[in-house]
């Protein structure tokens, strides 16, 4: 694979951040209090790679991202496409890690609750996100409504090849994505 499209092959360094000791998990994974977008009205978009194949350590890191933002008090929204997945995720934001509480709700129709983080698996959302975590195999339709975009990547080599096509996409779009290779948990 080309280095240009940010998403390496095997899950080495590329060129992004690397991960710090797990104690200092809370800091892994920086929500910006910031409310600008970036470059030109833009949202900024950082790709997470992780190495677990399984689907579980991409969900776990959908939790520890909401809830990151849930503690800055940022509003967050998960996105997918696909309904039981993130149904499973919806239970796994209760049980991810001990002593976490992340509220959360889903969208079901124009109107967004006050839950600071809401799941969408197809309702379009009508207000502004801190931070829209991506687990869809596109960009969310509604960039414009987005200060910051969250896309996971773990090892399963046809998600990481639908990430590569993501990432070339935000590139079309004029967004040059970042991309952050986190290690083993």
């Amino acid at each position: 694979m080309a280095a240009s499209d940010g998403i390496s092959a095997t899950a080495g360094p590329s060129g992004g951040s690397s991960s710090p000791p797990a104690s200092c998990a809370a800091e892994r994974f920086p929500v910006h209090a910031d409310r600008e977008h970036g470059s030109q009205g833009r949202p900024r978009v950082d790709f997470y790679v992780i190495e677990e194949r399984a689907g579980p350590a991409r969900l776990k890191l959908a939790c520890r991202l909401a809830e990151k933002a849930y503690l800055a008090s940022q509003r967050a929204l998960i996105w997918h496409s696909e309904r039981a997945e993130l149904q499973a995720l919806d239970e796994l934001l209760w049980t991810f890690a001990d002593g976490s509480f992340v509220p959360h709700d889903w969208l079901t129709s124009d109107e967004a609750p006050e839950t600071p983080v809401l799941l969408s698996a197809g309702s379009m959302p009508v207000v502004e996100f801190d931070i829209v975590v991506n687990l869809a195999p596109d960009p969310p339709p509604f960039l414009h409504l987005a200060r910051r975009i969250a896309e996971i990547v773990d090892g399963d080599e046809a998600r990481r090849a639908i990430a590569r096509a993501r990432f070339k996409s935000y590139r079309e779009l004029g967004i040059e994505p970042a991309t952050h290779t986190l290690g083993a948990r």
